[in-house]
């Protein structure tokens, strides 16, 4: 009897030896052939992991092991950290309250009064405060730019600076003229406090361009433009000049400790709370928004290391969540503007299937974005609900790493990246996307 459970114990390894041979053949021969020979792929880096979880066995590699820089797939590993240490809400705000004040520390919650999120409980407690209220401002060790950004990026609507108390995404948001000839933007500045100068060109009402200078607050505004348009473009933050910003918005000042601050008396110490995680996270993976992946990084740091630094939370996770990854990423920022960044598609496959086992596919369904939505608005489109995945993109990378559910029911996690191909990014993202097709319908 035990030896012939044994025979069909290795009957039935075989057997799935075998389906796993036959299907990586299938891949090679069909499906990738086809990715490897599609127009700019020639000379291209590629990188292919696909990876049964029902089985815990690889059905396809292609260059699995070796490093790739991964573009805005980096917000993978950035979304896992946040989903394990950030609980199910944002922590806003950070509140001493004394006898006869408030001192407030930023958090680095990216949220607040961003336009997009109508309700601002930071703001709300702040605005209904009946103490003076003092901010600190020293709770930040990190650089305003990630390690490896693109200097030359530094007035783009994608790259705003890193701070402890961001504020309307750190960007100045302009709309051209009123009818009256008055400028629109904001924040706005103020009789008191010149935040921005601005200059402007042309003679029309609607704007074409905004440029900003690299060591000041000096925009350029060109209106030339025969339709409305909403420009947004990083302001250089500093550690009062998001708190000058909430003040003149509060209409109601804000001081600042210093030395010949008088604090007395014991503290109350709570938090106050603002966005549920899960909105925030939906934003940052369907959109790829850099600043909501850079803050959410310090965050975490915030939480677990009590500070807020990219580095020093980014050497936590790689030796302790990530210990036993297949390979060891260079991991640089939270979003993926870096090139630095370096990560193989095993990485990613092991990283995906560690946030399946730990939060659940139904909750991924929700911050993952399918065909048709977010960056994949113009993709998988006839695959709503079954592809959910992360895309990347910089010059010359494309990369695409998630979940999809194949014809035959069974439900794969798989990473794609690509370096250094000389095509468009729609041709390489619609050369992966026939692939994946093809992956769907044969497995």
């Amino acid at each position: 009897m035990i030896h012939a459970r044994l025979f069909q114990w290795i009957c039935s390894l075989g057997l799935i030896l075998l389906v796993s041979c036959n299907v990586q053949k299938q891949i090679a021969k069909g499906p990738a052939k086809e990715l490897l020979s599609a127009k700019g792929m020639a000379n291209a880096h590629v990188g292919i992991s696909i990876y049964d979880p029902q089985t815990g066995k690889f059905i396809f590699n292609h260059n699995s092991d070796k490093y790739f820089v991964p573009a805005s797939n980096t917000k993978i590993p950035t979304c896992y950290a946040a989903m394990k240490y950030l609980k199910d809400s944002l922590v806003g705000l950070e509140v001493s309250e004394y006898a006869d004040k408030l001192v407030v520390r930023g958090t680095g919650d990216p949220t607040l009064l961003d336009p997009e999120f109508s309700n601002q409980p930071v703001f709300d407690f702040l605005m209904k405060a009946e103490k003076p209220i003092y901010a600190a401002t020293d709770s930040i060790k990190t650089t305003a730019w990630g390690s490896g950004w693109s200097w030359g990026d530094y007035d783009a609507s994608y790259m705003p600076e890193r701070s402890a108390l961001p504020i309307y995404c750190n960007l100045v948001w302009f709309y051209g003229k009123q009818q009256d000839g008055t400028l629109r933007y904001f924040p706005r500045n103020t009789d008191s406090n010149l935040y921005w100068q601005i200059e402007t060109i042309g003679n029309k009402s609607n704007l074409t361009n905004v440029t900003r200078r690299l060591r000041n607050n000096s925009y350029r505004l060109y209106l030339n433009g025969d339709a409305d348009k909403e420009i947004r473009v990083p302001f250089i933050t500093n550690k009062k000049l998001g708190w000058q910003l909430l003040a003149d918005t509060l209409k109601k000042p804000i001081h600042f400790l210093n030395d010949a601050t008088e604090i007395r008396g014991q503290a109350n110490r709570y938090v106050v709370y603002s966005q549920p995680l899960d909105s925030m996270l939906q934003l940052l993976m369907h959109r790829s928004d850099n600043f909501f992946a850079e803050q959410t990084l310090l965050m975490v740091s915030r939480a677990v290391l009590g500070t807020m630094s990219d580095a020093d939370i980014i050497k936590y996770i790689l030796e302790h969540d990530f210990k036993d990854l297949p390979q060891k990423p260079r991991w640089a920022d939270g979003s993926g503007l870096s090139r630095y960044n370096l990560f193989t598609p095993e990485d990613f496959v092991a990283i995906l299937h560690k946030m399946q086992q730990e939060f659940g596919m139904e909750r991924l369904k929700v911050i993952f974005p399918t065909g048709g939505e977010g960056t994949l608005s113009s993709y998988y489109l006839d695959a709503q609900n079954k592809i959910f995945a992360k895309t990347g993109t910089l010059s010359g990378v494309v990369a695409l790493s998630g979940y999809i559910f194949v014809e035959s029911g069974k439900q794969l996690i798989f990473s794609i990246l690509v370096n250094n191909h000389h095509a468009s990014a729609t041709e390489v993202r619609k050369a992966v996307e026939r692939f994946l097709r093809s992956v769907y319908t044969k497995y």
